[in-house]
């Protein structure tokens, strides 16, 4: 912290006053949830010597924004952001993953890790417009989003304070029992209290829970977890049928069969199928995934909407896609998701990945029809004027354009590929003992 001495005139008998003026260190935007770990990051701010100017994005999450706003002006923010990202977050971010069936090791569809570039996007363009020299986070030092927010700050903005990774700040604040008692401490108000045994983190695409009582693996998630589904047990005992069309791989209209009703907005789809999927209970999971920092974590999600257009685009993708195209296709995706996972959102390489799958994402237009049901999505059909489907050809009683014939080569040539696989098996098990 730097400081001057402002000099005054003096009278012959008086002694020498001096004023120190305390000087900024320069100003942060701060991505501010209203939560433990950034209100305290704001005020520990403050205290360093920054100007900080908080910033919230609604990306979907339920959220008091004026009670978050007054709160960060009461703890001392210069200016308060609240953006509502809602409408590009999925058409820049949930749609490009819709496309890819991006999928993290199986299960993961990905719901935290496609926000944090839409979030640190907005952030950027804040610290442009204000001047700030400094961008900030309150991602923990043992988590994947300290990576995609840095990543993506590296790339467009590369000045970053991060105090999980600070010694001063880590030191001081060994776990959430140090914070708590120094949000006591300064009057910050905090929902989160030591009895609330879990973290949470909420967006339009899913909500996630970690750490309390989930980090033993073995602990089963309490009844009570879940808010943005209902338990397939409680779902209703009748499924609602939905029809999806898709153009270019991107679903373009919803349509709930029975009823009529339908949404043909990006964030009207995209909300309506949350509210189908949280009904029936769809898009639970628990699992253990491979953090980017080398550690596995337990984590627990719910991603109804998300779930749907997983199955649903799958299977339209399928219809029209030539074979080994999505074999390349497929490649791509676990590419793609992986490299979202690990936060290289703005890289030259995923922007590259992002290319080639929106190319082969051209002729995947069409209708598919499904049920959701006590927490399951199952496809009933599907059209599209760009199929591949020949039904005549596929069928067993029409010979159509068909040669048996063709069948013969293929058989034989697979035969020959096979035999000569089981061959080189043998000889290598021989060899080895």
């Amino acid at each position: 912290m730097r400081a001057f001495i402002e000099r005054k005139p003096l009278e012959p008998t008086q002694q020498p006053p001096l004023t120190c003026i305390i000087m900024s260190k320069g100003t942060v935007v701060l991505a501010y949830s209203g939560g433990l770990d950034t209100s305290c990051i704001l005020v520990w701010l403050k205290e360093e010597g920054y100007d900080v100017i908080t910033y919230l994005a609604n990306i979907g999450q339920v959220e008091d924004f004026d009670a978050a706003k007054k709160k960060a002006e009461s703890l001392g923010a210069k200016k308060v952001f609240i953006e509502d990202l809602r409408a590009e977050f999925v058409e820049e971010f949930i749609w490009p993953s819709v496309q890819a069936s991006a999928i993290y090791e199986d299960r993961y569809l990905l719901g935290t890790s496609v926000a944090r570039p839409c979030i640190a996007r907005r952030q950027i363009q804040i610290a442009r417009q204000e001047g700030a020299q400094y961008v900030s986070h309150g991602a923990t030092g043992k988590g994947n989003d300290q990576i995609r927010f840095e990543l993506t700050c590296y790339a467009l903005y590369p000045e970053i304070i991060a105090p999980w990774r600070i010694p001063e700040f880590y030191n001081r604040f060994v776990g959430r029992k140090d914070l708590m008692e120094y949000a006591e401490k300064n009057g910050i108000p905090v929902p989160v209290t030591p009895k609330a045994p879990w973290s949470m983190d909420a967006n339009l695409m899913h909500i996630s829970y970690e750490s309390g009582i989930l980090e033993n693996p073995k602990s089963h998630a309490p009844a009570g977890l879940y808010l943005m589904t209902k338990s397939p047990e409680d779902a209703p005992n009748s499924p609602d049928v939905l029809e999806i069309e898709f153009k270019k791989g991107v679903p373009i209209k919803v349509t709930h069969v029975k009823e009529g009703k339908s949404k043909d907005t990006p964030l009207d789809i995209f909300s309506y199928l949350n509210e189908m999927g949280g009904r029936h209970g769809v898009g639970r999971i628990d699992i253990v995934e491979n953090r980017f920092i080398g550690m596995k974590s337990r984590g627990i999600y719910e991603t109804p909407g998300g779930t749907i257009l997983y199955h649903a685009h799958l299977d339209i993708e399928t219809f029209t896609m030539d074979r080994e195209v999505r074999r390349i296709k497929q490649g791509l995706g676990v590419k793609f998701a992986e490299m979202l996972y690990n936060g290289f959102w703005y890289s030259p390489e995923c922007e590259f990945v992002r290319h080639c799958i929106d190319k082969s994402q051209e002729r995947v237009e069409g209708k598919v029809q499904l049920s959701v049901f006590k927490g399951q999505v199952y496809i009933l059909g599907r059209e599209s004027p760009k199929s591949l489907y020949n039904e005549d050809l596929v069928s067993m009683d029409v010979q159509g354009d068909y040669d048996p014939c063709d069948a013969s080569g293929f058989i034989k040539i697979n035969a020959v590929r096979f035999v000569s696989f089981i061959s080189y098996f043998w000889y290598v098990t021989a060899r080895l003992e």
